[in-house]
């Protein structure tokens, strides 16, 4: 009896439990089974349990088998087919999940001593580029960004028209730039 020319009435017998039907079925349909796991997965040790898992499949579902939709090669290795992308799909979807929890944990290394270093040179850098600045420009800066206060209100302090105050801290914020590169 072989799956070709008796496929539904072997898939029947394994159905009923029939001593032997299963393992017929399973010795003519192992190799195409194989075949097709091994193409999706190329994983060989993955690839034998994937078969596994069709050939328990198509055991337990013996019963539910129609001819009229399809040959019992064709069952066999659909159900192989979908198995094999089930396991690729998981194994992605498994990496992914792995790859995310490692980004959510990940704490890059501090260094303080480096860390405090970098800083002093930064503001070793940037009172050097300050020294170079019109003392005007320095002087509106420094109420900018060390002060906190608005370019209204360093016109007020100053005396200075706000255009003029706008100027300088637009001057002095480009040379700056051009100063620490």
């Amino acid at each position: 009896m072989t799956v070709e020319t008796c496929g539904g009435e072997l898939v029947a017998r394994v159905a009923r439990g029939e001593p032997g039907a299963f393992e017929v079925l399973y010795r003519q349909l192992l190799g195409p089974v194989g075949a097709v796991v091994r193409r999706v997965l190329r994983d060989r040790a993955q690839s034998e349990e994937v078969v596994q898992e069709v050939f328990l499949e198509l055991w337990r579902t013996a019963g539910r088998y129609r001819p009229e939709r399809g040959s019992v090669h064709a069952w066999a290795l659909t159900a192989a087919h979908h198995r094999a992308v089930d396991r690729v799909r998981a194994a992605r979807a498994g990496a992914e999940r792995e790859r995310a929890a490692a980004l959510r944990e990940y704490r890059p290394a501090y260094d303080s001593v480096a860390a405090e270093a970098e800083r002093r040179i930064e503001d070793r850098a940037v009172r050097t580029a300050l020294a170079v600045l019109a003392p005007a420009q320095r002087e509106a800066l420094a109420l900018a960004y060390w002060g906190g206060c608005t370019q209204t209100r360093i016109a007020a302090l100053l005396g200075a028209p706000l255009g003029t105050v706008k100027s300088r801290v637009r001057d002095g914020l480009r040379r700056l730039r051009t100063e620490l590169g």
